[in-house]
């Protein structure tokens, strides 16, 4: 990576910035309390979260629609508990659970020291996957809004990451050249090899410490970022 290249900074916001995992769970644990719903949350959740996993990379590949993502993420999971629910029922805390998403908004350790070190000599912009009504609305609550310089989301753009058009898209909006830019995402597919078939710099956050075989720079703590850039 040429540091004296690059201009401006792109992240990822879930499972790079926004802590999606935790603030996901707290979100849970007020749908169920609404709702009334028995099962223990920590067992949910350790079920919930590989299906959750698997239709997002469906929804990324237009496998699924964005309903069927919230409907059959909450289906098959109250399915391997033997529990059925009506498909009202199924809807009802889909949406309470969106509503509920961007309320606590628990960023990753350093999130705040890298954006405040990075915003002071490099452009800062969002490429997300994520819904557009509440994105916008993580941004916000989290207080990290203001260091960013644009927004992209697949929603707008009407295509996902890795689709090189949401990443073409993004810099046009930022008037910046592929080679003047980074990526910084947690999914090699979505993240890193999307950015890199554009011709942008990449750096993987492997917060996971997956072992992952690949060419690309990797960190596993936001802080190491002053070391690329």
């Amino acid at each position: 990576m040429q540091n004296n290249e690059i201009t401006d900074v792109f992240f990822d916001l879930d499972h790079t910035l926004w802590d999606f995992d935790r603030n996901s769970g707290l979100a849970f644990e007020r749908v169920f309390k609404k709702h009334k719903i028995k099962l223990p949350l920590t067992d949910f959740l350790k079920v919930y979260e590989p299906i959750n996993f698997a239709y997002w990379k469906k929804y990324r590949e237009n496998v699924v629609t964005k309903e069927e993502l919230r409907r059959g993420r909450l289906t098959e999971t109250f399915q391997y508990f033997k529990t059925k629910l009506p498909l009202a029922t199924i809807d009802s805390l889909a949406h309470c659970y969106i509503e509920e998403l961007p309320i606590d908004n628990h960023l990753f350790l350093g999130t705040v020291e890298i954006l405040e070190y990075l915003s002071g000599n490099y452009k800062l912009h969002i490429i997300t996957n994520g819904f557009e009504e509440v994105q916008h609305l993580k941004l916000q609550n989290s207080g990290i809004k203001k260091y960013f310089k644009t927004v992209t989301t697949s929603e707008e753009v009407g295509l996902k990451k890795p689709h090189p058009v949401i990443f073409k898209t993004a810099l046009a909006k930022a008037s910046v050249a592929p080679r003047n830019s980074v990526m910084i995402g947690d999914s090699l597919e979505a993240d890193i090899i999307g950015a890199h078939n554009v011709g942008m710099h990449t750096l993987l956050f492997n917060y996971r410490n997956e072992i992952v075989a690949t060419p690309h720079f990797a960190i596993t703590e936001l802080s190491e970022i002053k070391k690329h850039l």
